[in-house]
């Protein structure tokens, strides 16, 4: 059994943004000539997300408008109570970016097959900001026979 380990570093460049990472995550089995096995991909941040879906202009829109609607920014939520809080004088109020990546999950799993992501036709393998703009680091673990 073969591991690969690749920690991808992103600069985000707005507070809700999906960023496709198949350019990358493609580069490492091919740099490293996989053939078959499984790619995790693992957000390393509480504000961030990954998701598998349509990297399409509108249906982008379209998320960004529904993360916001089921987790408003201007909500009161208890945790941007920062008076209440033990925490560094610079901490954002980001209760919603939580809120939404704990609805979306921090990792995906994806087969290999022929060297190649087994993704259907329009499927991408997307990191989704939630509090940015930020640098984020997201953990590529590649394992194959």
């Amino acid at each position: 059994m073969r591991v690969i380990n690749e920690i991808l570093e992103l600069k985000t460049e707005t507070g809700i943004q999906c960023i496709d990472l198949n350019r990358q995550i493609n580069a490492i089995l091919d740099r490293d000539q996989i053939r078959d096995g499984f790619v995790n991909v693992f957000s390393r941040h509480t504000t961030t997300a990954l998701t598998v879906n349509e990297n399409e202009e509108r249906l982008l829109d379209d998320i960004s408008e529904f993360l916001e609607k089921i987790a408003p920014a201007t909500h009161p939520y208890k945790h941007n109570d920062l008076h209440l809080r033990d925490c560094p004088p610079d901490e954002p109020e980001n209760a919603h970016s939580h809120l939404s990546a704990m609805m979306l999950g921090n990792s995906e799993t994806i087969p290999v097959l022929d060297g190649k992501l087994a993704l259907g036709t329009y499927q991408s393998i997307m990191l989704v900001e939630l509090d940015g703009p930020r640098d984020r680091t997201v953990h590529v673990q590649v394992i194959s026979a």
